[in-house]
């Protein structure tokens, strides 16, 4: 494999300094010496990550030589490509990743073998102009949504059609599979801020680069059925205004302490 040498030739080219390329991977910078001298390898979703960064296949990063045969293709990182699951009629099935899956959907989002192997449904009434995958929640942090809830979300191409206030199951490199009100601050600092519906879990702020996968909440399906005496009132339009005030406050304040 060339990956040790394409990536100190990426880097470097790049003029990104070995910590910062660790903070981005969310390793220590003394990995990447590692990786660029041969001495250890990263993983699956770390070379993926590497490989959006820079903008080059993972075949490309492993097995051509880019510093002596130059750039097969320039890959945008905004270009992904998605596995999608069909039925003996070739119509899209829904993908469900079910809480035991998350983990290896991380590592698998990706492979048409690993993704046949979940299980697919279909729903009707929804727009077939897009693809669909749904995610199993876990804990009380999206109340009324109780665990076990299967989130339907939308794809989304690109990250700066996230709307702020609306919520998204993201895949993230860093946290994981997570299903989040999401403030999209990717303009003005490069981050997405993930807020809970319960108010016991304070938000928190995950990189524009740490995002592998987006998809927008259509539907959900639950055998619970909500007690309208137990629900949360629901978000109004003032409510959702002054949280986006609240946050872009706090926003403020993390910049300063920064």
């Amino acid at each position: 494999m060339l990956l040790s040498k394409n990536l100190r030739h990426l880097r470097t080219s790049q003029n990104i300094t070995q910590s910062e390329l660790a903070e981005k991977l969310g390793v220590q910078r003394t990995m990447i010496s590692a990786y660029e001298d041969g001495r250890s390898e990263p993983k699956l979703l770390a070379l993926k990550v590497i490989s959006e960064l820079f903008g080059v296949s993972m075949d490309e990063l492993l097995y051509h030589d880019i510093q002596e045969k130059g750039r097969k293709a320039v890959q945008s990182r905004d270009t992904k490509i998605l596995t999608i699951a069909v039925d003996e009629s070739d119509r899209e099935s829904i993908t469900m990743v079910g809480q035991k899956a998350s983990a290896g959907y991380l590592n698998g989002f990706a492979d048409p073998d690993y993704m046949e192997s979940l299980p697919q449904f279909r729903l009707p009434n929804l727009a077939s102009n897009q693809s669909y995958r749904a995610f199993e929640i876990a804990g009380d942090s999206m109340l009324p949504m109780v665990p076990g809830t299967l989130i339907v979300g939308g794809y989304v191409d690109q990250l700066r059609d996230i709307k702020s206030g609306k919520t998204y199951v993201l895949v993230t490199a860093s946290e994981g599979v997570v299903y989040k009100r999401v403030f999209n601050y990717l303009e003005e600092n490069g981050k997405l801020f993930l807020v809970s519906d319960n108010e016991h879990y304070k938000p928190y702020e995950v990189k524009g680069e740490d995002i592998l996968e987006v998809w927008e909440a259509k539907a959900f399906i639950s055998t619970d059925f909500p007690n309208p005496k137990d629900r949360n009132n629901p978000m109004t339009i003032e409510d959702l205004s002054k949280m986006i005030l609240d946050l872009r406050s706090e926003i403020v304040k993390m910049k300063g302490r920064s």
